[in-house]
C-alpha cells in the first residue's frame, strides 16, 4: 500500500494560535487520512467559554483575536497605584471637621490581537459601566485604541512610563482608562468584560478560518457566526471547533501547500462501484458496508455558547435523538450564535454522530487517484452524497472508504429562557438644589448649615460631586459627594396663601417633577406628625397628605400643612417656576458653614458623570437654618388712658415637635427681643427688652394706628418680625 504526504496540514494546523509561521510536522504523519480527529486533538486546546468572562493581569497570558461582535474580559497590560484624594467637611462652631477619602485608577486593558472597530457596552462585577449610548455610569476618561498598523503610543501611558519604554502594541485593541474612581468597586480595580465590536454584522466561519491560518486556509462555508474568540493552543483547536460547529471539514488545495475549508454544499463527483457484490455470504466476495451500533452514538448533544440576548451570557441547547443509548456529549463554541442557530447547529452535531456510524468502500481503478480525502462522491445506482474518508491504493486499485453526507438540518426554534439583563439607565445631567432650612432635629444647629439635594434627568444618575465657593468662585471647597438622589421639580401652580396654624384643606401645590419615574406618595396623620413629606416650596417649608398624579410626571399636593418650622412669612410669595425638593434625612446633604457667611453668597457647583460641565447654583446666605423664628400670638391690651400693653409668646429653635406640651427649650444664650415701633405721624421708637412685654402710650396712639415689629434675638442674629397693628 502506498501512502502519500499531505505536508500542507501540518503547516497550517501545528503551529501555536498567533505564531508567524506555519512550520509543522504533523502533516507528515498523517498521510491522506482526512476526518475529524485529525484536527480535533486528543486534549481539548481551546478556550472555555468561562475563560473570555475573566479578567487577567498575568504576564503570557493569550489574547484572542475577536470577530464580529464578542464579549470579553481582555487582560490588564497596566496600572497604575491608587490615586487619594480628601475632602474635609464640617468644622463649623462646635463640630468636628469630617475628613473623606476617595480612589481612583488608570489603567490599561489589551482586548484583541487583532484590530477592532469600536466598544459597546462595558461591564464592571456583572453591572454596566456604560451603556449602549456611550455613557459611563462612573466617572472616568476612555480612550480605545483599535489596533491599527500605524496605532500611536498612549500619552497617558507614555507619561508615565516614558516615551521610549511604552509599546503602541500596533495590531492589537486595547482600551485605557483614566482616573476610574473606584468607591462604587471597593477602592479597587473592577473585574470588566468589554462588547468589542471588530467586524461588522456576521463573520463567515471560512473568512475566520483563513485569518487564523494567515491564509494557510480558504473556502466558503454556509455558516457564519455573530461573534467569534480565536484562542486555545494551537491553530487546528480553532479550526477544529469552526469545522465542528458548521458541519464542514478541510480538504487539500491541490498545490501542497494550503487547505480548503468545505460543506454539503461543495462540488460532487460521480463514482461507479468497480468492487464485488455487498455481503459475506458468497465466495470471494468482500464486505464493503458497516454499521456501528447505535450505542456508539450520543443520546443527547448538548451545545454550549455565547448568547447575545443574555448579554452574552454563556448559553446551552439541547437536543435528543430516539432510540436505544445513554450517553450525552456536549461540545462548547467561543461564539456568539442567538437561541435557535445553536439548537440548529446541536441538531446537525446529533445528526453527523449518527451518520457516521456508516462506512461504505468502493473500488475504483486508477482514476480514484484523483480523488482526494475530503472531497465528495457520489455512487452510480446509489442514492446519497458520500465523504471521502480515506483512500487506499493497493495493486492498481483505489479503495474509496466514504461516510454518508448528512445533508445541513432544517432551522429549528431555539429559546434564550428568561432573560435578565443588567439595567441600562441613562445618567443625564445633574439638576441641584440648594437651600437653608431651620434645623430639621430638635435640638438647634451650632452653625450655619446649607442643605443640598442633587438628582438627574435619567434614571442612572447616582451622584454627583460637590464643591463650594464663599468668595464668589475664587476658591473652592471640596464637600464630598452628593447624597441619595432627590425627588426635585418646580412648583407650576402655587397654593393660595393659608394660615400656619391650620391644616390647609382647600389649598393645592402642582409640582413638575425632573424625570416621569419620579414619584410622590400619600401620608396620614400619623407619618404627617412623624416628619413625612415635608418639601421644601419656594421658601416654604410645607408638608403634603396627599399626592394625585396627573400624568408627565406632575403632581397635585393637597391635605397641606403650611409654614413648618417657622417659614410662614414664605407663605404665598412663591411664583410658578420656584423650586421644589422633597426633603428625607438620605437625600440632602449637609454642609455647615461658618458664622461669618452670613449675608454673603455661596455658590455650589456639582459634577456627576453625566455632566459635560459642571453645574452651578447660588443662593445668598440669610441665616434661616440658625436664626430664631419669629415670635407669636402677639396681642394688645387697650388701657383707659389709650395706651396698650402688648404680649407675645417665644418660640424657640429647639423642640419644634413641641412634645411635652409646655414651655419650649430656651434654644439660645437668653431671651430677649427687639422691638420697632412706628407711629401714625411716622415716629419709630426702638426697644430692647428681656421680657415679652413693651407699653405704647396713649400719645404714641394718639396719631393713628401704631406699627409694632417683634423680634427674637438669638446667638446668630434676629429674627423676622411678628407685626401687630394697634
Amino acid at each position: 500500500m502506498a501512502t502519500l504526504i499531505l505536508n500542507a496540514v501540518g503547516r497550517v494546523i501545528g503551529r501555536p494560535l498567533g505564531g508567524s509561521t506555519l512550520g509543522g510536522t504533523i502533516g507528515a504523519l498523517v498521510g491522506r487520512t482526512i476526518d475529524g480527529t485529525l484536527l480535533r486533538p486528543a486534549r481539548r486546546e481551546g478556550p472555555r467559554l468561562t475563560e473570555l468572562a475573566v479578567q487577567t493581569s498575568s504576564y503570557g497570558s493569550q489574547v484572542p483575536k475577536l470577530f464580529g461582535t464578542m464579549r470579553v474580559a481582555g487582560t490588564v497590560i497596566w496600572a497604575t497605584d491608587l490615586i487619594e484624594s480628601r475632602a474635609t467637611s464640617g468644622g463649623g462652631k462646635g463640630q468636628p471637621s469630617v475628613s473623606t477619602y476617595s480612589y481612583a485608577a488608570s489603567f490599561a486593558v489589551l482586548l484583541s490581537a487583532r484590530p477592532v472597530l469600536g466598544i459597546g457596552r462595558i461591564w464592571a462585577e456583572g453591572k454596566l459601566l456604560r451603556g449602549a449610548g456611550g455613557d459611563f455610569k462612573t466617572a472616568t476618561g476612555f480612550r480605545l485604541h483599535t489596533g491599527g498598523e500605524d496605532q500611536a503610543v498612549d500619552p497617558l501611558i507614555a507619561a508615565a512610563e516614558g516615551g521610549g519604554m511604552t509599546p503602541a502594541h500596533r495590531g492589537c485593541a486595547y482600551a485605557v482608562f483614566e482616573g476610574m474612581a473606584l468607591a462604587d468597586y471597593g477602592n479597587r480595580i473592577p473585574s470588566l468584560t468589554f462588547e468589542v465590536i471588530a467586524d461588522p454584522g456576521p463573520v463567515p466561519v471560512a473568512a475566520i478560518a483563513q485569518d487564523v491560518s494567515d491564509g494557510g486556509v480558504s473556502g466558503a462555508v454556509a455558516l457564519a457566526l455573530d461573534g467569534f474568540a480565536a484562542a486555545g493552543g494551537s491553530v487546528g483547536a480553532v479550526l477544529a471547533a469552526l469545522a465542528e460547529a458548521s458541519g464542514a471539514w478541510f480538504v487539500s488545495a491541490g498545490d501542497g501547500d494550503a487547505l480548503v475549508m468545505r460543506d454539503a454544499a461543495g462540488p460532487v463527483a460521480s463514482v461507479a462501484d468497480a468492487g464485488v457484490v455487498e455481503g459475506q455470504g458468497e465466495a470471494g466476495s468482500r464486505r464493503v458496508r458497516t454499521v456501528a451500533a447505535i450505542e456508539t452514538v450520543p443520546r443527547t448533544m448538548t451545545l454550549g455558547y455565547y448568547d447575545a440576548a443574555r448579554d452574552y451570557q454563556a448559553g446551552l441547547q439541547r437536543v435528543a435523538r430516539p432510540g436505544a443509548g445513554v450517553r450525552d456529549a456536549r461540545i462548547d463554541v467561543a461564539a456568539v450564535i442567538d437561541a435557535g442557530a445553536a439548537k440548529t447547529i446541536a441538531t446537525g452535531l446529533l445528526a453527523r454522530a449518527e451518520t457516521a456510524r456508516v462506512r461504505r468502500t468502493v473500488r475504483l481503478g486508477l482514476s480514484g487517484l484523483a480523488l482526494l480525502p475530503g472531497g465528495c462522491v457520489e455512487i452510480a445506482g446509489e442514492a446519497g452524497v458520500w465523504r471521502i474518508v480515506e483512500t487506499r491504493v493497493e495493486a492498481m486499485v483505489t479503495s474509496l472508504v466514504l461516510t454518508p453526507l448528512t445533508p445541513a438540518p432544517l432551522p429549528v426554534r431555539g429559546s434564550s429562557g428568561r432573560i435578565v439583563g443588567a439595567a441600562d439607565a441613562l445618567i443625564g445631567t445633574t439638576r441641584i438644589a440648594a437651600f437653608e432650612t431651620p434645623g430639621l432635629e430638635d435640638a438647634p444647629l451650632a452653625a450655619p448649615r446649607l442643605s443640598v439635594a442633587a438628582t438627574g434627568t435619567g434614571a442612572g444618575w447616582r451622584h454627583a460631586a460637590l464643591l463650594y465657593s464663599l468668595d464668589d468662585g475664587a476658591s473652592w471647597i471640596a464637600a464630598g459627594a452628593s447624597a441619595a438622589p432627590a425627588t426635585i421639580g418646580t412648583i407650576a401652580v402655587v397654593a393660595e396663601a393659608a394660615p400656619a396654624t391650620l391644616s390647609d384643606r382647600a389649598g393645592a401645590f402642582e409640582v413638575v417633577l425632573v424625570r416621569g419615574d419620579l414619584a410622590l406618595a400619600d401620608a396620614d396623620a400619623a407619618a404627617l406628625d412623624a416628619g413625612a413629606n415635608l418639601a421644601m416650596a419656594g421658601g416654604e417649608l410645607i408638608q403634603f397628605g396627599r399626592a394625585v398624579p396627573l400624568g408627565g410626571g406632575r403632581w397635585r399636593l393637597t391635605q397641606l400643612l403650611r409654614g413648618r418650622r417657622g417659614t410662614e412669612a414664605a407663605i404665598g410669595t412663591q411664583a410658578p417656576g420656584d423650586g421644589f425638593v422633597l426633603i428625607s434625612a438620605d437625600s440632602v446633604r449637609t454642609i455647615d458653614l461658618p458664622v461669618a457667611a452670613i449675608g454673603g453668597t455661596v455658590r455650589v457647583m456639582a459634577s456627576g458623570v453625566g455632566d459635560a460641565v459642571p453645574v452651578e447654583t447660588r443662593l445668598v446666605l440669610a441665616g434661616a437654618s440658625v436664626l430664631p423664628p419669629s415670635p407669636v400670638g402677639l396681642r394688645a391690651t387697650i388701657a383707659a388712658d389709650g395706651g396698650a400693653t402688648l404680649g407675645w409668646t417665644r418660640r424657640s429653635r429647639a423642640g419644634w415637635r413641641w412634645i411635652d406640651g409646655g414651655d419650649v427649650p430656651l434654644g439660645e444664650g437668653g431671651k430677649a427681643y427687639a422691638v420697632r415701633i412706628v407711629t401714625g405721624a411716622g415716629v419709630t421708637r426702638l426697644v430692647e427688652t428681656a421680657t415679652p412685654v413693651v407699653m405704647l402710650s396713649a400719645a404714641e396712639r394718639a396719631a393713628g394706628a401704631v406699627r409694632v415689629e417683634v423680634r427674637q434675638r438669638g446667638d446668630f442674629g434676629v429674627s423676622l418680625p411678628a407685626v401687630l397693628m394697634v
